[in-house]
């Protein structure tokens, strides 16, 4: 870039000039020995030629002109966005619907752009005037080169409203930008590259780190977007069932990885022969410290080939609780259960541990209420009436079974009697079949004039014989 050599030059001859009182940028040669031996003198001679530099340029009338140029540039670049802002309508009207809402829209957030841009554009024209006349521009474009970047940096607020892509933004393009505005990125590429380990073949530099975070930062978070509107897109599938989507889902979050960590080693200029290497490293790593990680890995690409659980499932797995199996990962499941939590369990415990699916095939459950009758109850009576009762509620299904109230036993209270009844989905969260079944047995058994039993106890108090002595 022939404006960003220029001022690389100026600022190196600015740093290094010797030509003390002069106003000249002279820039003597350096080298790696004078710059290896610099004492305290040397550098007391350096600033006082650095000073002696600037004041040579602050009565210089180049100086002045320039600097007058620039305000003039900006005082220019400020009416006009002033006078476009307040006499188009576009730059003032909230767009409306219609065929061009969304080109107006765009126009108007460019708004703040207008200063930004006019300032570089009257700063260009600064720079042949200055030139014409006094037959000097550095300072000019330093100034060009900072409005350049202030364009960047408005531009950046303006339009990038994601919280961490902005940062990025900021922090990480500005700087780049302004190396390479400045003429300084070739320079600062060299001096990382230069501070590098090497280990035989193998060389590592503090570039290729910088690289490798900077493009995989960028490239995971493109693989993470792309792969959360791919899942997407196939979970929204419904001609296929939620397995097979589920499988589909994992399978491209897996290909979309491999891709990106194969594209970003041929960024990083690293060759691929070397994967065979890695990959040998990386099983023994396996082997030993990650074989956890291999084996939940494994055992969740195994559930969902053998479709012996599918999201939706209400899980209830020894140790680990019991829930509604809401999303399948690479390494854990989640289960998500009705008081609002989630339990997250690894892979492989499904595939080594007993559980209890209980709506894998048939979502019909079959539950029963208990309840006891006083003894003196004609117990005969006692189940027909719960069962007609238990009947009407709409939840309870007469297919496979009907409610069929059964006796349990003999109690030391009462006569014990459990209702059982079939219904279509799992007790727990919005649903409460069994408590309200117990409503329908209190009910029945009130309107019935049946009473029920409660612990009663007879104590007889003995008393005891006087003693004769």
């Amino acid at each position: 870039m022939r404006q960003g050599g220029r001022l690389a030059q100026l600022v190196e001859r600015f740093v290094y000039t010797e030509d003390v009182g002069s106003s000249s940028l002279s820039s003597p040669t350096r080298t790696s020995e004078t710059r290896g031996r610099m004492t305290v003198t040397d550098l007391q001679t350096r600033a006082l030629s650095i000073a002696e530099t600037v004041l040579g340029w602050l009565t210089s009338p180049q100086f002045y002109a320039q600097l007058g140029a620039i305000l003039a540039a900006a005082a220019a670049a400020w009416f006009l966005a002033r006078l476009v802002r307040n006499n188009l309508r576009i730059f003032q009207a909230e767009p409306s619907e219609g065929r061009f809402g969304k080109l107006w829209s765009l126009l108007l957030a460019c708004r703040d752009l207008l200063f930004p841009i006019l300032l570089v554009l009257a700063l260009v024209i600064a720079e042949a005037v200055t030139d014409a006349a006094v037959h000097s521009s550095w300072l000019v474009l330093l100034a060009q080169s900072a409005a350049v970047i202030g364009v960047l940096y408005t531009a950046i607020n303006r339009f990038i409203t994601h919280p961490i892509i902005n940062a990025a933004c900021r922090w990480i393009l500005i700087p780049v930008a302004t190396l390479h505005v400045f003429g300084f990125l070739d320079d600062a590429t060299s001096y990382l590259d230069g501070v590098a380990i090497e280990a035989g073949n193998i060389r590592v530099s503090l570039l290729a780190l910088v690289k490798a975070a900077l493009f995989g930062g960028v490239l995971f978070w493109l693989g993470r977007t792309s792969t959360t509107a791919g899942q997407r897109v196939i979970r929204e599938q419904q001609a296929i069932d939620i397995q097979t989507r589920e499988l589909f889902a994992k399978l491209f979050e897996i290909i979309i990885f491999f891709v990106l960590v194969v594209l970003l080693l041929q960024l990083l200029g690293l060759d691929l022969t070397a994967l065979a290497v890695f990959g040998g490293a990386l099983g023994v790593g396996i082997g030993f410290g990650l074989q956890q990680i291999a084996s939940n890995f494994i055992s969740g690409i195994i559930i969902l080939l053998e479709r012996s659980l599918k999201v939706g499932d209400y899980i209830e797995i020894d140790g680990s609780g019991a829930g509604t199996l809401k999303e399948i990962n690479m390494r854990s499941s989640t289960l998500a259960t009705f008081d609002g939590k989630e339990i997250v369990v690894p892979n492989e415990k499904f595939i080594t541990s007993a559980l209890v699916n209980w709506t894998k095939t048939d979502p019909l459950q079959r539950y029963e209420a208990a309840f006891s009758v006083a003894y003196e109850t004609d117990i005969h009576r006692v189940p027909p009436i719960i069962e007609a009762a238990v009947s009407l509620h709409p939840a309870v299904l007469k297919n496979p079974d009907p409610p069929d109230c059964a006796l349990r036993g003999f109690g030391d209270n009462g006569v014990n009697f459990a209702v059982e009844f079939w219904v279509s989905g799992i007790d727990g969260g919005k649903n409460s079949f069994i408590s309200d079944v117990h409503f329908l047995v209190w009910d029945a058994l009130k309107e019935n004039g049946i009473t029920m039993p409660f612990p009663q106890r007879d104590v007889r108090i003995i008393g005891r014989m006087a003693d004769p002595a």
